[in-house]
């Protein structure tokens, strides 16, 4: 039992961590004796496992510089845990003190060193380790703020904004560098470069003097037009076209804001002023009809919304409007006056025929929208009437500007019914399209007839397999192939 004391107390006594007691030798000269023999000792350890490479339990290198900060974040989390416990067992004098499960190693102090004794550098162990991701970069490298320090002449400016490189032009202060800067631009005929250059002398620039430099330069003054239409800039581009003195380019940007007025009456007032702008004689034609067509719709618009709430027409009750005619096309609003008001006098606001003249549609079109508004409501005399003529004889004769086989294609599309496709179909002057109109819209009758006209026994016989057995089809053509009165030309 004595033996046992004293070794425990032998071993206290030459521990490095040694326990409390009330010798008189534990001064601060003892313990630093006492620490420099620990390291020593620690030393040879080191030299002896230099070649042998520790790893903890997560896999990672003991020493490395993640391993590190994991190891001190631990250490520094299980603190709390480590000091509750010590309070906890401190009660009992002869507890043991619990060993840590740690990795941690002395030896790991010293694994920066390298064969020949010397400590590697801090960025030579970030190398090594791997982790950079620990040790972020605080700065830019230095070849980067070249791109917003370095005095940049304004080639060498352009050229680096042509490479997409950023660069402040607001070093550039004097009127001459801006010009050069400007020049430069035009020269290398890269148009987001002198787009970009243009905005910057916007900003830094008076009017006057910007709108003078580039009277000079047209290149880059129809850039800035360009620039300031697609942008929306309509004051700064009315001043420009102004003191350029273009007169009518001034007449037609002042026009254009006639889009972003949605209300028709107020519409109709600024295009009334617009008039009195110094247009070309035949841009001011369009303006006076775009004037007189929104006139129109405003007064037809009213009465027609009163019509169709009264229920007083039957074609509004049968066909209900379904959008209204303000703002529309000359074409839209011809097509809706053959649909609603066809019938009506020619001395009415209202009438396709007062419109075709007031505004001199051609006559091809006027046939064309008529024949569309017509055929959809299926009104079929209407349609005939459409193409019926007179001549001074009083013969009647049909004729159509857009020609018959677009009239058949149109009769078609509005499911016209084949009595009165084939009326039209006979109406096609070449033969060869007349032909593939019939078969394509099975218009025997047409078919027959002409292969009859040009003696073809052939082909008619070739066609008599294509109709149904015991049509009324077949049976003509049997009558004609029994013919004996035709001449066959084959």
């Amino acid at each position: 039992m004595n033996r046992m004391k004293v070794d425990e107390e032998e071993y206290w006594h030459s521990s490095k961590c040694k326990a409390f007691t009330f010798d008189d030798d534990d001064d601060e000269l003892s313990q630093l004796k006492e620490s420099k023999r620990a390291v020593n000792s620690l030393r040879d350890i080191v030299d002896d496992d230099d070649d042998v490479e520790k790893f903890s339990w997560s896999g990672e290198p003991v020493g490395s510089i993640s391993w590190s900060i994991k190891e001190t974040a631990s250490s520094s989390s299980n603190a709390p845990e480590r000091r509750d416990s010590g309070l906890q067992k401190g009660s009992s004098s002869h507890a043991a003190f619990p060993k840590q499960a740690s990795s941690y190693s002395i030896s790991s102090f010293f694994k920066g060193r390298n064969k020949l004794g010397s400590f590697q550098s801090l960025s030579d162990a970030l190398s090594d380790t791997g982790v950079k991701s620990y040790a972020p970069e605080l700065r830019r490298p230095k070849a980067e703020y070249k791109d917003y320090s370095s005095d940049w002449s304004p080639k060498d400016t352009v050229r680096r904004m042509q490479r997409g490189k950023i660069c402040s032009l607001e070093r550039f202060r004097s009127l001459r560098e801006k010009l050069m800067l400007l020049d430069e631009a035009v020269a290398v005929h890269d148009g987001n470069v002198i787009t970009a250059i243009l905005i910057f002398l916007k900003r830094t620039l008076k009017k006057e003097i910007l709108f003078q430099e580039l009277e000079m330069r047209q290149v880059a003054l129809r850039h800035l037009i360009h620039f300031l239409k697609e942008t929306g800039e309509q004051k700064l581009l009315l001043d420009l076209l102004r003191f350029l003195d273009r007169t009518e380019e001034v007449a037609l940007s002042q026009y254009r804001e006639h889009l972003s007025i949605q209300d028709a009456e107020k519409r109709r007032e600024f295009l009334k002023g617009c008039i009195r702008l110094p247009f070309s004689s035949e841009d001011a034609v369009h303006v006076q009809d775009h004037y007189t067509l929104l006139e129109r719709q405003i007064i037809i618009e009213a009465n027609d919304r009163h019509l169709e709430a009264s229920g007083q027409s039957e074609i509004f009750r049968k066909y209900p409007r379904k959008a209204s005619i303000l703002n529309m096309p000359l074409v839209t609003t011809l097509f809706y006056f053959c649909f609603y008001h066809y019938t009506e006098a020619e001395g009415t606001f209202s009438s396709p025929t007062n419109l075709k003249k007031t505004f001199k549609i051609p006559d091809k079109q006027y046939v064309l929208t008529a024949l569309a508004a017509r055929a959809k409501l299926r009104a079929w005399h209407d349609v005939d009437a459409l193409f019926t003529t007179k001549n001074w004889l009083g013969y009647t004769k049909k004729r159509a500007p857009i020609g018959f086989h677009r009239v058949v294609e149109i009769l078609q599309r509005n499911s016209a019914p084949v009595q009165v496709l084939q009326e039209y179909v006979r109406l096609v002057e070449d033969v060869e399209t007349r032909l593939n109109l019939a078969m394509k819209y099975k218009c025997h009758d047409v078919v027959i007839d002409t292969y009859r006209d040009l003696k073809d026994r052939h082909q008619l016989m070739a066609y008599r397999c294509k109709v149904a057995r015991g049509s009324a089809e077949e049976d003509k053509i049997d009558n004609i192939l029994s013919n004996s009165q035709i001449r066959w030309k084959n």
